[in-house]
C-alpha cells in the first residue's frame, strides 16, 4: 500500500480504476444526459442527471426503461465524467508527486 502512494504514476493509475469502477458499478445520477422517451407517435426527451452504470446495463429496473428510446450524456456529462474520472487522480496524483519532490 506505501509502494502505491509513493509512486505518482501508480496511484495515477489505481485511482482512475477505482472511480471507474465506482461510477460505473453504482447507480449515481451525477453525469447530465439526455432520455429519449418515445410513447406512440410522441417522442419526448429529457434533461436529466443520468449514471454511467446505466450504459453498462446497471442499476436500473426493467419498468424503468418502458417507453426510453435512447439515453446519452449531453457535452458537460463527458466533462464532469472527465473530471471526476481523471481529473481528480491526476490532481492527487500531481500532489503526490510534487510532495515527492520537494523531499
Amino acid at each position: 500500500m506505501q509502494k502505491i502512494f509513493r509512486s505518482p504514476k501508480l496511484l495515477f493509475i489505481s485511482l482512475v480504476l477505482f472511480f471507474l469502477l465506482v461510477f460505473f458499478l453504482f447507480p449515481i445520477n451525477l453525469f447530465d444526459g439526455e432520455i429519449i422517451y418515445e410513447r406512440g407517435l410522441v417522442t419526448i426527451t429529457e434533461q436529466r442527471p443520468i449514471s454511467l452504470s446505466y450504459f453498462i446495463g446497471i442499476g436500473y429496473d426493467k419498468e424503468d426503461m418502458v417507453g426510453v428510446k435512447d439515453f446519452y450524456l449531453l457535452p458537460i456529462g463527458y466533462l464532469i465524467a472527465f473530471i471526476f474520472t481523471v481529473g481528480i487522480p491526476a490532481l492527487i496524483s500531481y500532489r503526490v508527486h510534487l510532495s515527492k519532490k520537494s523531499n
